[in-house]
C-alpha cells in the first residue's frame, strides 16, 4: 500500500493536474468553438462592465435575486466552496505539498481550524443530499450522475476527517483521500464540476444580456 501512496502523491498527482488543465483548456476552447459558430450574436452585446457587475454581485452572499430567494442554499454553496478553497490552499497537508512539488512555501491553517472547515464541508454536503432527497423540484431533476458527483466531492473530505481523527486504517484512509481528490481534479472538466470553470463566463453572459439588452438585474 506505501508503494501505490508514493505513486499517487508523485507521477499521478501530476498526470490528475495535466489532465484537469488540459481538459479545462479543450471545454473553454469548445465552448467558445460553438459560440462562434451558434451563436455569434452573443458576442455582439458582451459588456465588460456589465459581466463584472454580475459577477461580483454573484460572488456576494445575497447579492443576486437567486441567493435571496434560496438562503439556506445559498449559506451552504458559499459555506461549502470557502471552506473547501481555503483547505485546498492552506490545509496542512496541502502546504507541505505545495511545498515539495513546487517550492512554494506558504501560510497553512491551524490544525484546529482545518479540522473544523472539514467538519463543515462534511455538513454541506449532507445538506445537498438532503436537498436532493426532500425537496421536490430537486429531486425531480437529480440523476445518478448527480449523486456520483456529491459522493466523489464528498470523498476526500470525509477520509481525510476519519485520517485525521485515526479512525480505521490511516494509510488507507490517507491514500483513499490522495485518490478522491486526483479524481475530483480529473473529472472537474468533464462532469457538472465544470461550473468550476464556467460559472464566470455563464454569469458574463446573463449580466450583459440582462444589464445591457434588457436593462435589469440579472438572476
Amino acid at each position: 500500500m506505501q508503494t501505490l501512496y508514493n505513486f499517487a502523491t508523485g507521477p499521478l498527482l501530476w498526470a490528475s493536474f495535466a489532465i484537469f488543465l488540459a481538459g479545462s483548456v479543450w471545454r473553454i476552447y469548445s465552448m467558445i468553438a460553438l459560440a462562434r459558430k451558434k451563436e455569434m450574436s452573443v458576442y455582439a452585446y458582451m459588456s465588460w462592465g456589465f459581466s463584472f457587475r454580475s459577477i461580483f454581485r454573484w460572488l456576494t452572499p445575497f447579492g443576486t435575486l437567486g441567493w435571496k430567494a434560496n438562503p439556506a442554499m445559498t449559506v451552504g454553496t458559499f459555506a461549502f466552496h470557502l471552506c473547501l478553497l481555503l483547505l485546498l490552499l492552506f490545509a496542512p497537508g496541502h502546504a507541505e505539498m505545495w511545498d515539495y512539488n513546487f517550492g512554494l512555501a506558504i501560510w497553512s491553517l491551524p490544525e484546529w481550524l482545518a479540522d473544523t472547515l472539514t467538519v463543515v464541508v462534511i455538513a454541506c454536503c449532507a445538506f445537498f443530499a438532503f436537498r436532493r432527497l426532500r425537496v421536490p423540484a430537486v429531486r425531480y431533476v437529480t440523476t445518478t450522475h448527480d449523486w456520483a458527483v456529491l459522493l466523489l466531492v464528498f470523498l476526500p473530505f470525509i477520509s481525510a476527517f476519519l485520517a485525521k481523527m485515526q479512525l480505521g486504517n490511516t494509510l488507507f484512509m490517507t491514500l483513499l483521500h490522495v485518490l478522491s481528490a486526483e479524481a475530483v481534479l480529473i473529472a472537474i472538466p468533464f462532469t457538472r464540476l465544470s461550473h468550476a470553470i464556467f460559472s464566470p463566463f455563464t454569469r458574463a453572459y446573463m449580466g450583459s444580456e440582462f444589464g445591457g439588452v434588457r436593462h435589469c438585474p440579472d438572476w
